[in-house]
């Protein structure tokens, strides 16, 4: 996950086990990003679901939570399919933010992870730098 999703996270693959993805890992708990998320339930190398969280800046999405899946198929010896269905969305409001915000996130997230099999992991170095400098 730190090679193409976020410069830290902590997750342990069990059900329940943690799920967490920090955009920003020197912001304070609770706003690095994908704080205390759980990992739902995951069948090896098929299906990984879990719990997910709005952004910061939108306080009263964030407060409730949404369940992404993921499924990977394969494809041949080299390639896997990767499809991803975010559920559980509210209506209205900030509902409707946070769904524009992840139909423009998730595929830059996907993006990223074929990238990171193509190309190497990502480097965090300047984006570390430019969070540490807003903090």
């Amino acid at each position: 996950i730190k090679t193409f999703f976020a410069p830290d996270a902590h997750v342990e693959l069990r059900v329940d086990g943690p799920f967490e993805i920090f955009i920003n890992p020197y912001a304070q708990p609770g706003m690095k990003g994908a704080d205390g998320m759980r990992i739902i339930g995951f069948q090896d190398k098929r299906m990984l679901s879990f719990t997910w969280n709005a952004p910061p800046s939108l306080p009263v999405a964030r407060a409730n939570r949404t369940v992404v899946i993921l499924r990977f198929e394969p494809v041949d010896d080299k390639q896997t399919r990767v499809t991803l269905h975010h559920v559980g969305w509210g209506e209205g409001g900030e509902w409707d933010k946070a769904f524009d915000y992840f139909s423009k996130a998730w595929p830059n997230v996907l993006g990223n992870l074929q990238k990171r099999f193509t190309s190497g992991p990502l480097d965090w170095t300047e984006w570390l730098q430019k969070m540490k400098a807003t903090q």
